[in-house]
């Protein structure tokens, strides 16, 4: 990993993704760059005849902007991280998405909106829109995320042939801090399979990886939203790992919107990486 897109707005999401970047950075090496995409009036980018807005009060702005980026990258990132920074005017999906392609970024981490173990989450409209058009694996962080070791990873998945690009993709990732994997297949009262079934499909699946520190799991729930969160809780994972299919909006993972059901919901970190 080379490259660490981080969409902020000075928002305590915006913190969170920041130390997530800085903690992977750390590991990685790599090159952080924050992004603040500012959406201004007409008049100010305009600043023609009529504008309510002058060329000297449109400079202090930005610089004033500046002035804010450049204090949130001193206080997320230390002198060990190489850290840049884009100020552009744009709005915040399009804005993502551009510059993610321009940098040719390994990844992107973003905030999301988030109050606690027992209100219901609500993902920000620009972080569901990036998570279900993007190439490039998104990291979503709710909360604050100091204790986050990376060490424990869970894949979630029907473990079907179209999802072993994604794999390799995840078991990249988790080689970086050489994670244990947990593997996880949710059986439910309407797809439900014996675990060994289950467990055979997974085995063919992993069949043509190297992995090092790998287990296989079933677990029965109701739904497989509350099956990936409630398995997830268990073993106290430190990230949800899943796919994504862009053809048809966010992801039909198994059954129903899975990840747009899980991105609301969780407050583990969750990947994303589309098929």
């Amino acid at each position: 990993m080379k490259k660490i897109l981080v969409p902020i707005d000075f928002s305590k999401t915006s913190e969170y993704a920041a130390k997530m970047a800085a903690r992977i950075a750390k590991d990685t090496k790599a090159t952080v760059y924050l992004l603040h995409l500012i959406e201004l009036p007409k008049g100010v980018v305009d600043m023609g005849a009529g504008s309510r807005f002058s060329i000297p009060e449109s400079m202090l702005y930005l610089r004033k902007v500046r002035e804010k980026v450049l204090s949130f990258k001193n206080d997320f990132f230390d002198v060990t991280i190489d850290v840049k920074y884009f100020i552009k005017l744009n709005n915040p999906f399009e804005g993502i998405q551009k510059y993610a392609n321009k940098i040719d970024t390994d990844m992107i981490i973003m905030g999301s909106k988030g109050h606690s173990e027992f209100e219901e989450i609500i993902i920000g409209s620009n972080t569901e829109k990036v998570v279900r058009s993007s190439h490039i694996p998104v990291l979503v962080v709710k909360k604050d995320e100091k204790k986050c070791k990376l060490k424990k990873l869970v894949f979630a998945s029907n473990f079907k042939k179209e999802n072993t690009e994604v794999f390799q993709k995840f078991i990249d990732f988790a080689s970086i801090f050489n994670s244990s994997i947990h593997l996880v297949k949710i059986n439910t009262p309407s797809n439900f399979e014996s675990t060994a079934e289950a467990k055979r499909k997974i085995k063919e699946f992993i069949a043509d990886f190297k992995l090092s520190k790998s287990k296989i799991n079933i677990y029965s729930d109701v739904s497989v939203e509350k099956g990936i969160l409630n398995f997830s809780r268990e073993i106290k994972a430190d990230l949800i790992t899943l796919s994504t299919h862009g053809r048809s909006g966010l992801a039909h993972l198994f059954t129903g919107s899975v990840t747009k059901n899980l991105s609301k919901n969780a407050l583990k970190p969750m990947m994303t990486i589309r098929v």
